[in-house]
């Protein structure tokens, strides 16, 4: 048979689209020819497939060879697609039969040795072919373990080209299936919150943003331990749900950054580059199809930038978008992607440029002036809670750690008042009281009464609050009450909210 179909699966971003491999053996000069949208890194893999066929003991049809990826109109990249050419061919010119491959996805590169090799992407391209409803799948050895993490789908797994066409043929075994690793570890040796001495106001603002999904701004000189307490945020946070474990993993997958060992990632992630970290490594970048950034690789997880008011700030004002809408979409001339980016930002900076106490600073107010700017009025007003942290007192200091709280202690408080934010919006698709609108709070049932509402009323009509910074404070008395078990907020937790936004205690409050 001269002609012969097969499946693969191209992607780009997390969005996977199953692509029908078509072959046609014909008379005429030998080669192979490709149509569809195929980019160089496609059209290279001529000499390789011919390599990886001759070296593993098959004849290689010497005659002229059209490959087809259908759909035309998607774009092809990559060496995700080696195998499923191979097999085509090899059915094409007779050598396997055709019907088991017409039905199978091949998502594997291969090597001049026929050795089937890695590729990135693996988890949600098998999601791609199962949304098809393809029933077969077969991949490299080193992707097993992430494509059996798809359930639903045969998973298939091969070393060579030769075993596939041994198996295919009869002559060998069958293919062998994959299976999952055992779920994610624990961690151990977590950073704990007991290991911070004082800051009592800063562990109160740790705690209402793990239990809200609230972003955070510390502020204060070295030393003081506001990188300590960022790293112990991701404790706090429970672990991710079957949906957002695979979100998650997915973006880790296409990324790059799983083993062969893969396993769903269960644990909140926490993403902290470095302040001379460029755009596109913070929201995502890179030739053809753009790869995910940090803000993605942070989904469902923790962004730490430390020492924020040396990033440069058009890559902090880059976040804005993203820390709204909670997906990040990056166009390329090669097409568009989007990534998920639902994340917890936090940002820690000191208070001037030279970084010392201020019974020493030697900053003048516009070299001041000029290290706040850096942070724009537009991002700090997408921060929830804004906190001074103050150097550590000697006696906090020498302090036993045996009398301070520990994140296994916080986190359970974090996960009931997740819980009960979670039964409160559950006929809406919000989870947390930091992703629920403003004007969903602005309503019936939930709008407050005015008395409760009258000190953020006052702060509104000065002026120090905006619009967007009203709508962030009823979010924060929402997490304060859950936090206290309370079914609503009082006056006194829109006061807590009203300080940790402003810095500032309300006078009539008080």
């Amino acid at each position: 048979m001269a002609l012969a179909r097969t499946l693969a699966v191209a992607l780009a971003g997390l969005d996977g689209r199953v692509v029908e491999v078509e072959c046609d053996i014909a008379g005429g000069l030998p080669g192979i020819t490709f149509t569809g949208r195929a980019d160089s890194s496609v059209v290279e893999s001529r000499d390789r497939l011919r390599a990886a066929v001759v070296n593993s003991g098959i004849e290689w049809p010497n005659r002229k060879i059209t490959v087809a990826l259908l759909p035309a109109d998607v774009p092809k990249s990559g060496a995700r697609f080696d195998v499923a050419i191979a097999v085509a061919v090899l059915a094409a010119a007779g050598q396997i039969p055709t019907e088991p491959i017409t039905g199978t996805a091949w998502i594997a590169g291969l090597g001049l040795d026929g050795r089937l090799r890695s590729v990135t992407g693996v988890l949600p391209a098998v999601l791609a072919a199962r949304g098809r409803h393809v029933r077969r799948v077969v991949v490299a050895t080193a992707n097993a373990a992430e494509a059996a993490l798809v359930t639903g789908v045969d998973v298939r797994v091969a070393d060579t080209l030769g075993d596939i066409v041994a198996a295919l043929r009869g002559d060998g075994p069958p293919l062998a299936n994959g299976a999952p690793v055992d779920a994610e570890p624990d961690r151990p040796g977590a950073p704990d919150l007991a290991d911070v001495a004082g800051q009592i106001g800063a562990k109160r603002a740790l705690e209402i943003a793990a239990a809200g999904g609230h972003h955070l701004y510390m502020v204060g000189s070295p030393g003081a331990g506001k990188t300590m307490l960022a790293e112990r945020l991701p404790g706090l946070l429970p672990p991710l749900s079957d949906e957002a474990a695979l979100e998650v993993t997915a973006v880790h997958s296409v990324a790059g950054l799983l083993d062969e060992h893969a396993r769903l990632v269960r644990r909140a992630p926490m993403q902290a580059p470095h302040h001379t970290a460029t755009m596109a490594a913070l929201v995502g970048g890179g030739a053809n199809l753009a790869r995910p950034g940090a803000i993605s690789l942070a989904h469902h997880g923790v962004l730490f930038l430390d020492e924020a008011s040396e990033f440069a700030p058009s890559s902090l004002d880059a976040l804005r978008q993203p820390l709204e809408s909670g997906f990040v979409v990056l166009h390329r001339a090669g097409g568009t992607v989007r990534y998920p980016a639902r994340l917890q930002l936090v940002l820690a900076t000191n208070p001037c440029p030279c970084a010392r106490r201020a019974s020493e600073c030697v900053c003048v107010a516009q070299a001041k002036r000029r290290h706040t700017q850096r942070l724009s009025g537009p991002l700090m007003d997408r921060i929830d809670l804004r906190v001074q942290v103050e150097p550590v007192p000697r006696a906090d200091l020498i302090d036993p750690a045996a009398h301070r709280e520990t994140s296994t202690v916080i986190a359970a408080r974090v996960a009931s008042a997740r819980a009960a934010a979670e039964q409160r919006w559950r006929t809406t698709r919000w989870r947390l009281n930091g992703e629920v609108p403003g004007s969903l709070l602005r309503s019936a049932p939930w709008l407050l009464d005015r008395r409760t509402l009258r000190p953020v009323e006052q702060w509104l009509e000065r002026g120090v609050l905006s619009a967007r910074g009203f709508d962030r404070v009823l979010r924060l008395a929402w997490t304060i009450a859950d936090l206290a078990g309370r079914a609503a907020p009082s006056a006194q937790d829109v006061s807590e909210a009203l300080f940790f936004r402003t810095g500032q205690v309300d006078s009539w409050a008080a």
